[in-house]
């Protein structure tokens, strides 16, 4: 049997030179923590740096279930955040010292920070746009991206803060530390990059060019800064814990709301963009139904893991399938995609032939 066609990695994929600049970036990264903050400490840090990592990465993977990422974008973005960006923030912050030197509390933390993580990760999102802008179809997928360039970032911060904590004030400060960054606001950088990446997303959804989508990020920059900036000033000038109870716990309710209501949207255009080919005697009614529902796919798993020799791979490669198809029309109705055709015709192959195979008896 001749193996069926996949869809065409390029636009989907980041280069593998990115990834060599970011790995000789991650060798300075190295040897900045073993000088600065010696081995023993940037190794308890980068051990209690995974927990706030893992549990930013379990929430993004759960927004990012309906119509997964590629692997390579979803690498890239994390490692820009952890590597790039903290490198870009690092130079500066050596320029600004150089230049005007130390700079107290408040300057470093309320205006210098935001201004300059945020631009140093929103830069990141903007190239994931660049390299895989076939993958890059609307606000959900800006908000995937941005949040993996914040988590990134927060995970190689977290190992200088926690080092730092350990050798300053020993494991009393440490667990504070801990405490505050890793587990009362570990999605702090995850939200406000997510803010730019929804920006650039509006505009890929809209068919945006390279320039557009460079100016509604700038957009959605200016939001990220001033959200960063709030919260770095909530914990430097009033009261923290009133603080954080009374604005930024509710932004954060209102940041998972929207996420959810985004997610709806993206469900019901997979349903419309499936029901075109339905229309055209590609699927059924009662498949669109279950393809683009959250409830219609669990059903859907539940009766092929049910099916003799257990088909539910079959029915989840059945629905990645799908929602790519709805994903690749979207973006040839756009007419952004010149290769969407041929994805089209790849994907048509593959949803025909997976059919076949789970039901077969």
């Amino acid at each position: 049997m001749p193996a069926l066609p996949l869809p065409t990695r390029r636009g989907r994929s980041a280069s593998i030179w990115l990834f060599g600049v970011l790995g000789f970036t991650l060798l300075a990264l190295v040897a900045y923590f073993a000088v600065f903050l010696g081995v023993g400490a940037s190794v308890i840090g980068l051990v209690l740096a995974l927990v706030p990592l893992g549990i930013v990465l379990t929430g993004v993977r759960l927004i990012d279930r309906w119509e997964p990422e590629p692997k390579s974008l979803v690498l890239f973005a994390l490692l820009w955040g952890a590597v790039g960006a903290i490198g870009l923030t690092l130079l500066v912050d050596l320029a600004f010292t150089l230049l005007v030197g130390p700079r107290d509390e408040f300057f470093a933390g309320v205006l210098q920070a935001p201004v300059i993580e945020e631009l140093a990760k929103g830069i990141g999102v903007l190239l994931v746009f660049l390299v895989g802008r076939r993958a890059f179809d609307g606000p959900v997928d800006g908000v995937v991206y941005g949040a993996l360039v914040g988590a990134g970032f927060a995970f190689t911060e977290n190992i200088q803060y926690f080092g730092t904590s350990l050798i300053s004030g020993g494991a009393v400060e440490l667990t504070l530390t801990f405490l505050l960054r890793g587990l009362v606001s570990p999605f702090a950088h995850a939200m406000f990059t997510a803010l730019t990446g929804f920006a650039i997303g509006l505009a890929a959804r809209r068919g945006g060019t390279f320039a557009s989508a460079t100016a509604a990020g700038a957009i959605g920059l200016i939001g990220a800064i001033a959200l960063h900036a709030y919260w770095n000033g909530s914990s430097l000038l009033g009261d923290f814990l009133a603080l954080y109870l009374s604005t930024q716990m509710p932004l954060f309710v209102i940041f998972i709301l929207a996420i959810l209501a985004l997610r709806r949207e993206e469900a019901r255009l997979t349903r419309t963009r499936l029901g075109d080919y339905a229309a055209a005697g590609w699927f059924t009614a009662q498949e669109v139904d279950m393809l683009a529902t959250p409830a219609g796919r669990r059903a859907g798993l539940q009766w092929a893991a049910g099916l003799r020799g257990n088909r539910r791979p079959l029915m989840q490669q059945f629905i990645r399938d799908a929602a790519a198809l709805a994903a690749v029309r979207q973006r040839a109705i756009a007419g952004r995609d010149p290769l969407a055709a041929a994805d089209e015709r790849a994907l048509l192959m593959r949803t025909r032939d997976t059919r076949a195979r789970l039901l077969a008896f």
